[in-house]
Parts: C-alpha cells; sequence; structure tokens
C-alpha cells in the first residue's frame, strides 16, 4: 500500500473515531473549545498544540505548532475560521486537514480559534 495512501488510512480512523466519542459523550451536554480541541485538533496537533499529535508522525506536512506565536500570531481569525471550516487545502494548507462545517457550528469554531490563539508564545495581541 502506498504511504499517502496509509496516511489518509490513518487520519480517517483517528478522525471519526474521535468525532464518534465526542457525539456518544455529550448528547446533553454543550462541550466547551478546550474539550472540541481535544475531540478535533488533539489527534493532529496534540494535547499542547505543538503539531505532534498520534497522527502526526504519518503525515507530512506536519500539522501546525500552535504555541509558534510568530506564526500563529500573524494569522487572522478568519484565516484560522476557513481553516477549520473548510479544511487545510482551503487555505493553502495541506489537504490531510479535513472541512470542520459538517461537526461544528460557526460559534464553536470561533471558540476554538480563540482556544488555540490562547496557546501561542508569546501571546496573541490583536490590532486594533
Amino acid at each position: 500500500m502506498r504511504k499517502a495512501t496509509i496516511q489518509v488510512t490513518l487520519l480517517t480512523a483517528l478522525v471519526v473515531g474521535s468525532a464518534g466519542a465526542w457525539t456518544a459523550a455529550s448528547a446533553n451536554t454543550e462541550a466547551k473549545a478546550p474539550e472540541k480541541f481535544t475531540t478535533f485538533c488533539v489527534p493532529c496537533h496534540g494535547p499542547a498544540g505543538k503539531g505532534d499529535g498520534a497522527a502526526a508522525a504519518a503525515l507530512n506536512p506536519k500539522p501546525r505548532n500552535f504555541t509558534d506565536g510568530e506564526l500563529m500570531n500573524a494569522k487572522t481569525d478568519a484565516q484560522l475560521i476557513k481553516a477549520i471550516k473548510e479544511g487545510g487545502a482551503a487555505v493553502g494548507l495541506s489537504s490531510f486537514m479535513p472541512t470542520w462545517a459538517g461537526q461544528l457550528s460557526d460559534e464553536e469554531i470561533k471558540e476554538i480559534v480563540t482556544y488555540i490563539r490562547s496557546l501561542a508564545i508569546p501571546k496573541y495581541q490583536p490590532k486594533w
């Protein structure tokens, strides 16, 4: 089997498994941004957002390191929202990053962006 096929299969299995766990665990309660980050982002981006999740070893390019303030602080909220909502390819990043529009509302995506911003070092300072 080709390496790319194995990578896609691994990523799909992680995402589908995680999404199913989230649905079962939160049937009546709304998860907060850190919990949604854990469900949807941690498999690739890792628990601390450093791009070192379980699936990251099989991915090329590697997932973004959200703690890299120089990189992340240069991104607009609109760019981050689009990446989460429409997938990595929509913003010129990896096509392995799936679209989450069907699983997350616009409000949930905005909350995840706020959470991701909290991981950056140095901290994000919005430009007014």
